[in-house]
Formats: C-alpha cells, sequence, structure tokens
C-alpha cells in the first residue's frame, strides 16, 4: 500500500514538473522573436548581480538589487504589456499551445525570388516601395499600424500593394516567413543626424526599423529607383539583381558549421 502510494506520489511530480516545464516553454515561444527577448536578458543580469552580491558580501549592491527586484514585478506587467496582451489573445482563441510553422529552404529561395522580382519591376519603372522581413525581433507592434493581410507572398500581390494612389501603397508591407502579414504599415524613423540628406521618409524610415529590430527592409526610390537594404543600422545602396539576390540569401540562408545543410533563419530556425 504504501509502496503504491509512493509511487503515484513520484508520477504526480513528474506530471507537476513536465506541465510546468511545458508551460515555460510555450510562454518563451510567445515572448520568442520580440523585444520582449531583450528585457528578459536584462532581468537575468539583475538576478545574478543581486546574488553575486549577496555572496560577495555587497550589501550597498544588493540593497539596490533588492529594490530592482522589491519593485520589478509592477515594472515587469509595465513593459510587458503588449507581450501579456497578445498571450492571453492567443490563448483566447486556442492558439498558445499550437506548433508555429517553420518552412524549409526551397519555400525561402522562392520567397527570395518573389521579393527581387517585385522590386526590379517597381525599380525599374520608379515606383516606391518599402518591404520590412520580419527575422528574430518580432515586429507585431508595427504590424498592428497597418492592414492586416495574411496573404500568401507572390511578386504580382507585392506589386499590386504599392501601385501608386491606391489604398494601400502609403506605408510598408511587413513579411513573415512566405506571408505578407500587413501593409501600410508605419515604421519608425531613424534619428541618426549622420544620415545623407538624399535620403527620404522611406529610407529614414529604413534605416530606423534596422536599428532596433533585425529585420531585413529593402527601399525602393521613387526618385532613381534604385533598390537600397537595411539591417542592423546600415544602408547598402544601388543594389543590382545580383548584389541583392546575394544580400538576401546571405542573411536567410545560413549555413551550418559543417556546411552541409542549411537552417532557415527569416523568423525561425530549421535544421537541414
Amino acid at each position: 500500500m504504501f509502496a503504491d502510494i509512493s509511487i503515484l506520489r513520484v508520477l504526480a511530480i513528474i506530471v507537476d514538473v513536465f506541465l510546468v516545464a511545458f508551460v515555460i516553454y510555450k510562454l518563451i515561444m510567445v515572448i520568442r522573436g520580440t523585444r520582449a527577448v531583450q528585457l528578459v536578458k536584462g532581468i537575468t543580469v539583475i538576478l545574478t548581480v543581486w546574488f553575486l552580491s549577496g555572496y560577495l558580501g555587497l550589501h550597498t549592491l544588493q540593497w539596490i538589487m533588492q529594490q530592482a527586484v522589491t519593485y520589478g514585478l509592477l515594472a515587469i506587467i509595465i513593459i510587458f504589456q503588449p507581450e501579456l496582451r497578445r498571450a492571453l489573445e492567443q490563448l483566447g482563441r486556442g492558439r498558445l499551445f499550437q506548433s508555429s510553422t517553420i518552412a524549409d529552404e526551397e519555400e525561402v529561395r522562392q520567397s527570395i525570388d518573389h521579393i527581387i522580382k517585385a522590386a526590379n519591376y517597381m525599380g525599374k519603372r520608379r515606383i516606391g516601395a518599402l518591404i520590412s522581413l520580419e527575422r528574430e525581433t518580432g515586429m507585431n507592434d508595427y504590424i498592428e499600424t497597418g492592414i492586416t493581410m495574411n496573404a500568401k507572398l507572390t511578386s504580382e500581390l507585392l506589386i499590386n500593394v504599392f501601385i501608386p494612389n491606391t489604398p494601400l501603397h502609403d506605408g510598408a508591407v511587413i513579411l513573415k516567413h512566405n506571408q505578407i502579414m500587413a501593409a501600410g504599415c508605419y515604421l519608425p524613423l531613424s534619428e541618426n543626424p549622420f544620415i545623407s540628406k538624399e535620403l527620404g521618409t522611406r529610407h529614414r524610415a529604413a534605416l530606423g526599423v534596422s536599428e532596433v529590430t533585425d529585420a531585413i527592409t529593402i527601399a525602393v526610390s521613387e526618385e532613381t529607383g534604385g533598390i537600397s537594404v537595411t539591417k542592423n543600422g546600415e544602408l547598402h545602396r544601388s543594389l543590382d539583381e545580383e548584389a541583392l539576390r546575394k544580400l538576401l540569401e546571405n542573411e536567410l540562408l545560413k549555413q551550418d558549421t559543417n556546411g552541409s545543410s542549411s537552417r532557415w533563419q527569416w523568423g525561425g530556425k530549421k535544421n537541414g
């Protein structure tokens, strides 16, 4: 009898640990790919400093860290408000425990082909365009400023969005995997004082979003038809088709360390 009770107790503990681990994993998936990841890293640093200050006897630093942790719960609720809201919305829709879809290498290459075809078409006709590719840092805050599309990415649809004097041409298109998430989105403008005066609002927005996220953004100039790409606060101007393809493939298709297979790096990973 006691043996049966012990076995049941052990099973209950295993199930308990498994469920907690699963919930934590799903919560990590909710914030994964958002700016909250950087905030989590900051919290980890604070907790580490708090532990080390106590271990080393640094009482003043320990008191400061203790105050930060004591009032940190309220700060977390305020700071993580968008992520908490998104998690509750997904829970209400029954999507919190669904696995995310990760495209394979062939889909990535097809997406790159569609983007290049659309950019070249618009560049030759001097149709202004702004296309941002979400990667690890989530862009839901910017997607919500535009018109939701959730449409499969094709060059024809991408071109049609930016045709002048149409409802969605003004603003940015945000892509995720092989989907057009939204159009007419507003991106943050760069405040870098060293940006060339030749660049307009479209290029400043492309640079601005690259400074706060790891997105790759393609800007097509209305004045010159030139194609530019921004990433990590850097601007690459006047790219031809070959240079654009090489840049996108280098960023979106990464080789494994052994060089034998590719991994998806556009908003997720997939081992080859």
